[in-house]
Protein backbone atom coordinates (compact mmCIF):
# COMPACT_ATOMS: atom_id res chain seq x y z
CA UNK A 1 0.00 0.00 0.00
CA UNK A 2 1.18 3.71 -1.07
CA UNK A 3 1.91 5.90 1.92
CA UNK A 4 0.30 8.78 2.17
CA UNK A 5 3.28 10.75 3.42
CA UNK A 6 5.77 9.08 0.39
CA UNK A 7 4.19 11.13 -2.90
CA UNK A 8 4.60 14.55 -2.99
CA UNK A 9 2.14 17.70 -3.25
CA UNK A 10 1.23 16.96 -6.93
CA UNK A 11 -2.33 17.70 -6.28
CA UNK A 12 -1.26 21.09 -4.30
CA UNK A 13 0.82 21.93 -7.14
CA UNK A 14 -1.90 21.34 -9.96
CA UNK A 15 -4.69 23.47 -7.64
CA UNK A 16 -2.54 26.22 -8.23
CA UNK A 17 -1.77 25.90 -11.51
CA UNK A 18 -5.40 25.43 -11.94
CA UNK A 19 -6.43 28.49 -10.16
CA UNK A 20 -3.48 30.75 -11.72
CA UNK A 21 -3.84 30.13 -15.16
CA UNK A 22 -7.62 30.27 -15.42
CA UNK A 23 -7.80 28.50 -18.94
CA UNK A 24 -11.24 27.14 -19.56
CA UNK A 25 -9.24 25.23 -22.31
CA UNK A 26 -7.10 23.07 -19.61
CA UNK A 27 -9.98 22.36 -17.15
CA UNK A 28 -12.11 21.19 -20.29
CA UNK A 29 -9.07 18.70 -21.16
CA UNK A 30 -8.44 17.68 -17.63
CA UNK A 31 -12.81 16.93 -17.15
CA UNK A 32 -13.14 15.80 -20.94
CA UNK A 33 -10.38 13.58 -22.25
CA UNK A 34 -10.33 11.25 -25.27
CA UNK A 35 -10.15 7.77 -24.90
CA UNK A 36 -6.97 5.78 -24.90
CA UNK A 37 -5.03 5.10 -27.94
CA UNK A 38 -4.82 1.83 -29.14
CA UNK A 39 -1.32 0.55 -28.42
CA UNK A 40 1.55 0.06 -30.97
CA UNK A 41 4.76 -2.19 -30.87
CA UNK A 42 8.02 -0.53 -31.31
CA UNK A 43 10.47 -2.34 -33.80
CA UNK A 44 11.71 -4.79 -32.18
CA UNK A 45 15.95 -5.53 -32.94
CA UNK A 46 17.21 -9.21 -31.40
CA UNK A 47 21.18 -7.80 -30.49
CA UNK A 48 22.70 -11.21 -30.51
CA UNK A 49 22.87 -10.26 -34.40
CA UNK A 50 25.86 -7.66 -33.50
CA UNK A 51 28.26 -10.54 -31.97
CA UNK A 52 27.26 -13.00 -34.26
CA UNK A 53 30.15 -14.91 -36.53
CA UNK A 54 27.89 -14.66 -39.69
CA UNK A 55 28.85 -11.35 -41.59
CA UNK A 56 25.26 -11.30 -42.62
CA UNK A 57 23.68 -11.40 -39.38
CA UNK A 58 25.73 -8.71 -37.96
CA UNK A 59 25.25 -6.77 -40.96
CA UNK A 60 21.23 -7.12 -41.10
CA UNK A 61 21.09 -6.35 -37.05
CA UNK A 62 23.24 -3.30 -37.92
CA UNK A 63 20.84 -2.47 -40.63
CA UNK A 64 17.69 -2.75 -38.54
CA UNK A 65 19.31 -0.20 -35.69
CA UNK A 66 19.88 2.38 -38.52
CA UNK A 67 16.46 2.04 -40.22
CA UNK A 68 14.85 2.31 -37.24
CA UNK A 69 16.36 5.37 -35.86
CA UNK A 70 16.18 6.99 -38.79
CA UNK A 71 12.73 6.36 -39.77
CA UNK A 72 11.12 6.17 -35.82
CA UNK A 73 13.61 7.55 -33.72
CA UNK A 74 12.32 4.63 -31.43
CA UNK A 75 13.12 1.02 -31.12
CA UNK A 76 13.23 -1.89 -28.72
CA UNK A 77 15.82 -4.78 -28.46
CA UNK A 78 16.57 -7.77 -26.80
CA UNK A 79 19.66 -10.06 -25.98
CA UNK A 80 21.28 -6.81 -24.67
CA UNK A 81 23.20 -8.48 -22.55
CA UNK A 82 22.17 -6.97 -19.40
CA UNK A 83 21.04 -9.86 -16.94
CA UNK A 84 17.56 -9.89 -15.85
CA UNK A 85 18.52 -10.11 -12.56
CA UNK A 86 20.19 -7.03 -12.60
CA UNK A 87 17.04 -5.66 -14.21
CA UNK A 88 15.02 -6.99 -11.27
CA UNK A 89 17.17 -5.75 -8.60
CA UNK A 90 17.57 -2.53 -10.16
CA UNK A 91 13.79 -2.32 -10.14
CA UNK A 92 13.77 -3.13 -6.57
CA UNK A 93 15.76 -0.83 -5.32
CA UNK A 94 14.18 1.97 -7.08
CA UNK A 95 10.93 0.98 -5.77
CA UNK A 96 12.10 0.92 -2.47
CA UNK A 97 13.70 4.12 -2.59
CA UNK A 98 10.68 6.00 -4.11
CA UNK A 99 9.04 4.71 -0.92
CA UNK A 100 10.38 6.85 1.76
CA UNK A 101 8.79 10.00 3.14
CA UNK A 102 8.78 12.63 0.66
CA UNK A 103 10.36 15.02 2.89
CA UNK A 104 13.14 12.77 3.52
CA UNK A 105 13.47 12.53 0.05
CA UNK A 106 13.85 16.24 -0.55
CA UNK A 107 15.72 16.84 2.27
CA UNK A 108 18.25 14.16 3.20
CA UNK A 109 20.57 14.51 0.26
CA UNK A 110 19.72 11.35 -1.43
CA UNK A 111 21.78 10.72 -4.79
CA UNK A 112 23.43 13.57 -4.84
CA UNK A 113 20.23 15.76 -3.86
CA UNK A 114 18.91 15.26 -7.41
CA UNK A 115 15.63 14.55 -5.78
CA UNK A 116 12.70 16.64 -7.85
CA UNK A 117 9.13 16.69 -8.58
CA UNK A 118 6.37 18.15 -10.52
CA UNK A 119 7.73 21.01 -12.77
CA UNK A 120 8.77 23.97 -10.59
CA UNK A 121 8.77 26.24 -14.14
CA UNK A 122 5.34 24.81 -15.15
CA UNK A 123 2.89 28.07 -15.52
CA UNK A 124 -0.36 26.04 -16.49
CA UNK A 125 -1.67 22.28 -15.99
CA UNK A 126 -0.54 21.21 -18.96
CA UNK A 127 3.10 21.80 -18.49
CA UNK A 128 2.94 20.20 -15.26
CA UNK A 129 4.46 16.44 -15.22
CA UNK A 130 3.18 14.14 -12.53
CA UNK A 131 5.89 12.53 -11.34
CA UNK A 132 9.02 12.51 -9.17
CA UNK A 133 12.34 11.42 -10.11
CA UNK A 134 15.92 11.34 -9.27
CA UNK A 135 17.94 12.35 -11.89
CA UNK A 136 21.46 11.43 -10.98
CA UNK A 137 25.19 12.23 -12.22
CA UNK A 138 26.96 8.86 -12.72
CA UNK A 139 30.12 10.65 -11.56
CA UNK A 140 27.93 10.34 -8.23
CA UNK A 141 26.91 7.03 -7.93
CA UNK A 142 30.34 5.45 -6.49
CA UNK A 143 30.13 8.12 -3.75
CA UNK A 144 29.04 6.54 -0.48
CA UNK A 145 27.70 9.76 1.16
CA UNK A 146 25.18 9.58 -1.54
CA UNK A 147 23.34 6.99 -0.38
CA UNK A 148 22.31 7.64 3.18
CA UNK A 149 20.37 4.12 4.33
CA UNK A 150 20.47 3.06 1.05
CA UNK A 151 23.71 0.83 1.32
CA UNK A 152 22.63 -1.90 -1.22
CA UNK A 153 21.19 0.59 -3.79
CA UNK A 154 24.98 1.68 -4.15
CA UNK A 155 26.34 -1.49 -5.52
CA UNK A 156 23.57 -2.00 -8.08
CA UNK A 157 23.57 1.30 -9.63
CA UNK A 158 27.28 0.83 -10.21
CA UNK A 159 26.93 -2.40 -11.86
CA UNK A 160 23.83 -1.21 -13.61
CA UNK A 161 24.97 2.10 -15.06
CA UNK A 162 28.12 0.18 -16.00
CA UNK A 163 26.33 -1.73 -18.37
CA UNK A 164 24.14 0.39 -19.77
CA UNK A 165 27.02 2.90 -20.77
CA UNK A 166 28.95 -0.41 -22.66
CA UNK A 167 25.51 -1.00 -24.28
CA UNK A 168 24.68 2.87 -25.42
CA UNK A 169 28.51 3.11 -26.52
CA UNK A 170 27.62 -0.45 -28.83
CA UNK A 171 24.22 1.17 -30.37
CA UNK A 172 25.97 4.23 -30.90
CA UNK A 173 29.21 2.54 -32.66
CA UNK A 174 27.04 1.21 -34.96
CA UNK A 175 25.19 4.29 -35.50
CA UNK A 176 28.31 6.47 -36.37
CA UNK A 177 29.69 3.50 -38.67
CA UNK A 178 26.85 3.91 -40.89
CA UNK A 179 27.04 7.06 -41.54
CA UNK A 180 30.63 6.37 -43.01
CA UNK A 181 31.93 8.35 -40.01
CA UNK A 182 35.13 6.76 -37.75
CA UNK A 183 33.89 9.21 -34.75
CA UNK A 184 30.55 10.16 -33.93
CA UNK A 185 31.78 13.00 -31.18
CA UNK A 186 30.54 11.07 -28.01
CA UNK A 187 33.91 8.91 -27.58
CA UNK A 188 35.98 10.91 -25.99
CA UNK A 189 33.19 12.65 -24.46
CA UNK A 190 31.01 10.33 -23.08
CA UNK A 191 31.59 8.52 -19.89
CA UNK A 192 30.84 8.00 -16.00
CA UNK A 193 31.61 11.83 -15.57
CA UNK A 194 29.33 13.03 -18.06
CA UNK A 195 26.36 10.65 -18.54
CA UNK A 196 23.24 10.77 -16.35
CA UNK A 197 20.49 8.01 -15.28
CA UNK A 198 17.16 8.59 -14.35
CA UNK A 199 14.74 6.90 -11.57
CA UNK A 200 11.24 7.72 -12.56
CA UNK A 201 7.83 6.90 -10.16
CA UNK A 202 4.70 8.12 -11.73
CA UNK A 203 2.29 8.41 -8.50
CA UNK A 204 -1.47 7.40 -9.68
CA UNK A 205 -3.79 9.95 -10.90
CA UNK A 206 -7.01 10.12 -9.30
CA UNK A 207 -7.80 13.33 -11.32
CA UNK A 208 -8.17 13.23 -14.78
CA UNK A 209 -6.23 10.39 -17.37
CA UNK A 210 -5.22 13.33 -19.54
CA UNK A 211 -2.53 14.62 -17.05
CA UNK A 212 0.95 14.15 -18.46
CA UNK A 213 2.98 11.74 -16.53
CA UNK A 214 5.72 13.48 -18.42
CA UNK A 215 4.89 16.70 -20.93
CA UNK A 216 5.87 15.97 -24.57
CA UNK A 217 9.40 16.66 -25.05
CA UNK A 218 12.34 14.99 -27.07
CA UNK A 219 15.89 14.23 -25.50
CA UNK A 220 18.96 16.23 -25.40
CA UNK A 221 21.40 14.07 -25.19
CA UNK A 222 22.75 11.13 -27.63
CA UNK A 223 21.17 8.45 -26.96
CA UNK A 224 18.55 7.40 -24.17
CA UNK A 225 18.01 3.91 -22.89
CA UNK A 226 14.60 3.34 -21.42
CA UNK A 227 13.97 -0.01 -18.60
CA UNK A 228 10.10 0.79 -18.59
CA UNK A 229 7.34 -0.26 -16.47
CA UNK A 230 6.82 -4.08 -17.18
CA UNK A 231 3.01 -4.12 -16.96
CA UNK A 232 1.78 -0.48 -16.31
CA UNK A 233 1.97 1.40 -19.89
CA UNK A 234 1.99 5.02 -20.58
CA UNK A 235 4.80 6.05 -22.85
CA UNK A 236 3.49 7.92 -26.28
CA UNK A 237 5.36 9.04 -29.05
CA UNK A 238 4.71 10.98 -31.78
CA UNK A 239 4.65 9.00 -35.03
CA UNK A 240 2.83 10.34 -38.54
CA UNK A 241 2.36 13.33 -36.57
CA UNK A 242 -0.26 11.53 -34.23
CA UNK A 243 0.52 10.16 -30.85
CA UNK A 244 0.30 6.50 -30.67
CA UNK A 245 0.91 4.31 -27.56
CA UNK A 246 3.72 2.09 -27.16
CA UNK A 247 3.22 -1.23 -25.84
CA UNK A 248 5.09 -2.44 -23.07
CA UNK A 249 7.05 -5.04 -23.69
CA UNK A 250 8.49 -7.37 -20.43
CA UNK A 251 11.42 -8.98 -22.67
CA UNK A 252 12.89 -5.73 -23.56
CA UNK A 253 14.54 -2.34 -23.60
CA UNK A 254 13.59 0.81 -25.52
CA UNK A 255 16.28 2.80 -27.34
CA UNK A 256 15.56 6.13 -28.44
CA UNK A 257 17.83 8.74 -30.51
CA UNK A 258 18.47 11.87 -28.95
CA UNK A 259 18.39 15.68 -30.15
CA UNK A 260 22.65 15.24 -30.41
CA UNK A 261 22.47 12.37 -32.74
CA UNK A 262 19.56 14.24 -35.08
CA UNK A 263 22.28 17.14 -35.05
CA UNK A 264 25.33 14.95 -36.04
CA UNK A 265 23.59 12.86 -38.46
CA UNK A 266 22.09 16.20 -40.32
CA UNK A 267 18.01 14.91 -39.46
CA UNK A 268 19.21 11.04 -40.63
CA UNK A 269 18.52 9.72 -37.11
CA UNK A 270 15.12 11.43 -35.78
CA UNK A 271 15.04 12.60 -32.18
CA UNK A 272 10.93 12.27 -31.88
CA UNK A 273 8.69 14.15 -30.23
CA UNK A 274 7.70 11.52 -26.76
CA UNK A 275 5.38 12.08 -23.82
CA UNK A 276 3.96 10.09 -20.68
CA UNK A 277 0.61 9.57 -19.95
CA UNK A 278 -0.52 9.10 -15.96
CA UNK A 279 -2.89 5.84 -15.09
CA UNK A 280 -5.48 6.70 -11.97
CA UNK A 281 -4.69 3.91 -10.44
CA UNK A 282 -1.71 2.46 -10.29
CA UNK A 283 2.23 3.84 -9.88
CA UNK A 284 4.43 3.52 -12.75
CA UNK A 285 8.22 3.52 -12.49
CA UNK A 286 11.13 3.46 -15.05
CA UNK A 287 14.94 4.02 -15.27
CA UNK A 288 16.24 6.37 -18.26
CA UNK A 289 20.03 6.09 -18.97
CA UNK A 290 21.45 9.05 -20.76
CA UNK A 291 24.57 8.89 -23.03
CA UNK A 292 25.43 12.75 -22.86
CA UNK A 293 29.14 14.62 -23.59
CA UNK A 294 30.58 16.51 -21.26
CA UNK A 295 29.16 20.34 -21.37
CA UNK A 296 32.38 21.41 -22.96
CA UNK A 297 32.45 18.88 -25.87
CA UNK A 298 31.11 20.28 -29.38
CA UNK A 299 28.22 18.81 -31.44
CA UNK A 300 28.98 19.30 -34.86
CA UNK A 301 27.88 17.50 -37.81
CA UNK A 302 29.56 14.37 -39.38
CA UNK A 303 29.43 15.86 -42.86
CA UNK A 304 30.76 19.50 -41.69
CA UNK A 305 30.48 21.10 -45.25
CA UNK A 306 26.92 20.01 -45.41
CA UNK A 307 25.40 20.33 -42.06
CA UNK A 308 22.11 22.39 -41.41
CA UNK A 309 23.21 23.21 -37.94
CA UNK A 310 25.61 25.30 -36.56
CA UNK A 311 27.98 23.69 -34.37
CA UNK A 312 27.64 23.99 -30.42
CA UNK A 313 28.05 23.11 -26.93
CA UNK A 314 26.49 20.74 -25.27
CA UNK A 315 26.73 23.23 -22.71
CA UNK A 316 25.54 26.01 -25.37
CA UNK A 317 22.38 23.70 -25.92
CA UNK A 318 21.39 23.16 -22.41
CA UNK A 319 21.53 26.93 -21.90
CA UNK A 320 19.02 27.96 -24.57
CA UNK A 321 16.41 25.20 -23.62
CA UNK A 322 16.89 26.42 -19.72
CA UNK A 323 16.06 30.25 -21.28
CA UNK A 324 13.28 28.85 -23.76
CA UNK A 325 11.59 26.86 -21.11
CA UNK A 326 11.77 29.88 -18.42
CA UNK A 327 10.48 32.21 -21.14
CA UNK A 328 7.55 30.23 -23.10
CA UNK A 329 7.15 26.89 -20.64
CA UNK A 330 8.42 24.84 -23.56
CA UNK A 331 11.43 23.41 -25.18
CA UNK A 332 12.13 24.72 -28.59
CA UNK A 333 15.70 22.46 -29.12
CA UNK A 334 17.49 21.89 -32.56
CA UNK A 335 15.51 24.76 -34.33
CA UNK A 336 17.44 27.42 -32.38
CA UNK A 337 20.42 26.02 -34.36
CA UNK A 338 19.73 26.04 -37.93
CA UNK A 339 22.24 27.64 -39.95
CA UNK A 340 19.37 29.23 -41.58
CA UNK A 341 18.23 31.31 -38.39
Amino acid sequence: MIECNQNPPLVQDLAQLLNQSRDPVDIKRLMNHEPGLEEWELPLVDLCGLSSENEEERVSCASEICKASSELGFFQIVNHGISLDLLRNMRKEQVKLFKVPFEQKTSSGLLDNSYRWGNRTATCPKQLSWCEAFHVPLSKISDHTCYGEFNSLREVMQEYANAMQELAKSIAGVLVANMGAQRGGWEDNCNASTCFMRLNRYPPCPISPELFGLVPHTDSDFLTILHQDEHVGGLQLMKDSKWVAVKPNPDALVVNIGDLFQAWSNDVYKSVEHKVMVNQEVERHSIAYFLCPSYEAFIGCYDEENSIYKRFTFGEYRSQIQKDVKASGHKVGLPRFLVST
